[in-house]
């Protein structure tokens, strides 16, 4: 287990979501709008601020969705490096929901060995590593800056929590759902007598297959690798599979397009 290593993206996770909530309660969220259309938010830009600056120090190189603009001509040289997230769901930030995640994964030869996912408005922490499991701690604020051993013991191991009772359930997104998404839907009503559909936001998606609460997250739609980097590193350590749709082969990271395809998370 990589201790020093998934404390240091712990330790920054909790640093940003407390960064991102005391402008959510602010109300000034700065707002402005990406090239692609997308919402940027000062909580964004100010989280991606407090990661890089706790984990600057660190052996590794750092790639993220408010810092992307790095050549894959430099990028692909790196055997390791930090893929973040800031503040995945900021619709959902705008919105006021809480369903948004701050999320840090180390990548190895294109694939996550570790993440931290932190849904700061739930005070919840899902962190794993490769070789060690899948953790979820509630209140996780409280344990910031405490060594990981007293995080591990104050957690469940993933999964640990069971879909709705009878049910086979589905996980999709908030904002973002598609004809191909209800089309998925349909086909597992037929195949099972009761399906049950559960919208949420974030990488909270991942995590909620990880956890053992849903089934599967079919995401038939675009999402980019730092959107899905720690959640995959949970939910494979939770012993979830999460494979592209059209070859059931494992999703892989610092592609030169950093586009991810559709993929599906499924419990084993």
């Amino acid at each position: 287990m990589r201790n020093d290593d998934l404390l240091a993206a712990i330790h920054a996770a909790l640093a940003a979501g407390k960064v991102i909530l005391d402008i959510y309660a602010s109300g000034d969220f700065g707002i402005k709008t990406k090239s692609d259309n997308s919402p940027l938010t000062q909580a964004d830009r100010a989280a991606h601020a407090c990661i890089f600056e706790r984990l600057s120090g660190t052996s590794y190189p750092l790639l993220s969705e408010e810092g992307r603009d790095i050549p894959h001509a430099e990028r692909g040289s790196w055997p390791v490096f930090w893929l973040i997230d800031p503040l995945d769901g900021t619709r959902e930030f705008i919105k006021r929901n809480g369903e948004f995640t701050v999320n840090i994964a180390l990548i190895e030869n294109g694939c996550p060995v570790l993440g931290a996912v932190y849904a700061p408005v739930l005070d919840t922490l899902y962190f794993a590593a490769k070789g060690a499991g899948a953790y979820k701690l509630g209140t996780a604020s409280t344990y910031a800056g405490r060594p990981l051993d007293e995080m591990v013991a104050a957690s469940c191991s993933l999964p640990c929590a069971q879909p709705e009772a009878g049910a086979y359930t589905i996980v999709g997104s908030r904002s973002h759902q598609t004809p191909e998404f209800a089309a998925f839907v349909s086909a597992r009503e037929k195949e099972y007598e009761r399906v049950a559909v559960r919208s949420i936001g974030s990488s909270l998606k991942i995590c909620l297959v990880a956890e053992g609460s849903a089934d599967v997250y079919p995401r038939l739609g675009p999402t980019m690798e730092w959107d899905t980097a720690a959640g995959h590193a949970v939910a494979a350590c939770a012993g979830c599979a999460v494979v592209r749709v059209n070859t059931g082969e494992p999703l892989i990271y610092n592609k030169p397009d950093l586009l991810n395809p559709f993929f599906i998370v499924e419990r084993r």
